[in-house]
């Protein structure tokens, strides 16, 4: 058991809330997707921490010690299956190790690296984001009798969406080197499959395809550029 988090004082989970008196922190690059993540602690009852990168996730972990930790595969510096596998083998052991991606080839990856279950994206779904957690933590954390399970979808704040754009558009520079475009198509793909948004998630796998057949880059590059610059200008009521 998390001593830190669970001790005498914790609320008790109920069956509205099961997840209250955890704490969650999620390492996450894409705010839009962060922002599904938060709304979905909100409801549940959880506490939530971010991260965006590996190096901030290990800054955090020095400090405090959370219920559970969500890991996305594809980070800025590096793979989420490293911290994976790093708190996978520590001691004491958080209580509940999950990854997240895009891409659902990842799962076995992360299962193998050491996480206790896997979440693909779009996260938008309450009882699955509820009963995900709920198997990856030990039995005494989990709320006792009956449980509702509810049938709310959480909607990101489409702002989270565009400052994701204008994070991929930096990126997408015309001095962008092979790393960076390998990291920003694949960052592209999983924003653009939590918001449904199927033109640029195509646009960003033939990126990633010519890449990796070692085809010409340039028109795919281009087209990527101009769809997230597209996105960028849409005009957001609020």
């Amino acid at each position: 058991m998390n001593e830190l988090e669970y001790t005498s004082l914790t609320p008790a989970p109920t069956a509205l809330r099961p997840l209250l008196g955890m704490t969650i922190l999620v390492v996450e690059d894409s705010r839009y997707a962060c922002d599904a993540m938060r709304l979905l602690c909100l409801r549940s009852g959880a506490r939530i921490r971010r991260a965006d990168c590996l190096r901030s996730a290990r800054r955090h972990l020095q400090v405090y010690r959370p219920t559970a930790v969500i890991i996305d595969l594809g980070l800025p510096d590096g793979s989420g299956a490293e911290l994976i596998h790093e708190l996978a083998n520590s001691e004491p052991r958080i209580s509940a190790i999950l990854a997240t991606s895009g891409d659902d080839m990842n799962e076995a990856i992360s299962l193998a690296a050491g996480a206790d279950g896997f979440m693909s994206k779009p996260l938008s779904s309450l009882a699955e984001f509820q009963m995900a957690i709920l198997q990856a933590v030990p039995e005494d954390m989990r709320p006792s009798g009956l449980r509702t399970v509810s049938d709310e979808q959480v909607d990101p704040d489409p702002v989270a969406y565009r400052d994701d754009m204008a994070h991929a558009s930096e990126m997408l520079g015309i001095d962008a080197d092979a790393n960076t475009l390998d990291y920003v198509a694949q960052f592209i793909q999983g924003v653009a499959k939590s918001a449904s948004d199927d033109q640029l998630s195509r646009a960003a796998r033939k990126l990633t395809r010519a890449r990796a057949e070692g085809n010409t880059i340039h028109s795919h590059h281009a087209k990527l550029a101009g769809l997230v610059r597209e996105r960028m200008s849409v005009r957001i009521a609020i």
